[in-house]
């Protein structure tokens, strides 16, 4: 009769010896993550009386008594078993395990092996993962083209190089557009009455050079007193430190760095 409630019901007690509590166990994981259980019902029994009208009422409609003639029956009956309990530490129930008593004869249960009272589990059997291998109909290929690189491009060749030759031509040209164009402008003065000088080419180029190097001058002469001046500053600097300090620091900061 307890195997029969226990299957609908998650406790079924027995008065004056303890209740039957069955409870929900997920799915889980063994042999070290390679195997999946499937869930199930776990029977344990508790000596605390959590529960005891289901036995009584289905020993009273399994033969059809009064329901108070059935719990005396069934309440008698138990006594006796716990006693017997008490006495030989073992009792087999069939079909669902057996109640062990300790030496203080507190009361506990070892399931039968194999014990099954999950209907909604049935089928269900452990998955282990070496043994599981996915097959596959048709084996997939995938295609990809091999890339073909593309050749570099030629290096452009260096453009040649001017000759010296055509530079001399190209400043002896200049040189005579420069003469020619004195020649304009001494016979521009001829036409007006006034006496024409001559310039020579080499005024003219000197004139050019100057101008051309006179760029440098501010420069030298910058670094030559920066130069002086930092030579002036590291001789004072190991002369009269004192003057020094005195012209880098105020009074107040001198202080500080006295004390």
């Amino acid at each position: 009769m307890v195997g029969e409630l226990i299957v609908g019901h998650d406790q079924v007690g027995l008065p004056g010896v303890g209740t039957f509590v069955a409870e929900m166990v997920p799915a889980s994981f063994s042999d070290k993550g390679f195997t999946i259980n499937p869930p199930y019902r776990r029977l344990s029994f508790s000596p605390k009386c959590l529960e005891d009208q289901l036995l009584i009422d289905l020993y009273a409609s399994s033969n059809p008594i009064p329901r108070e003639t059935a719990a005396a029956y069934i309440t008698q009956f138990l006594a006796e078993m716990k006693s017997v309990l008490e006495v030989r530490k073992t009792i087999v129930l069939p079909g669902l395990g057996r109640l062990r008593a300790t030496r203080e004869n507190a009361i506990f249960f070892v399931p039968e092996e194999g014990l099954d009272i999950f209907p909604g589990g049935i089928g269900l059997r452990p998955v282990s993962l070496k043994s599981h291998t996915m097959q596959y109909d048709d084996p997939v290929v995938i295609n990809v083209p091999i890339p073909i690189p593309k050749p570099e491009p030629e290096p452009e060749p260096e453009k040649e190089k001017e000759i010296p030759g055509q530079a001399r031509n190209d400043v002896g040209q200049a040189r005579n557009d420069v003469g020619q164009a004195r020649n304009d402008v001494g016979q521009a003065r001829n036409d007006a009455g006034q006496p024409v000088q001559e310039v020579k080419p080499e005024t003219i180029e000197g004139s050019r050079s100057e101008k051309h190097f006179r760029w440098w001058i501010p420069v030298v002469a910058t670094v030559g007193v920066v130069v002086v001046a930092l030579a002036v500053f590291m001789i004072l600097a190991r002369v009269a430190p004192d003057f020094i300090d005195s012209i880098l620091y105020t009074p107040e900061e001198l202080r500080i760095i006295n004390y």
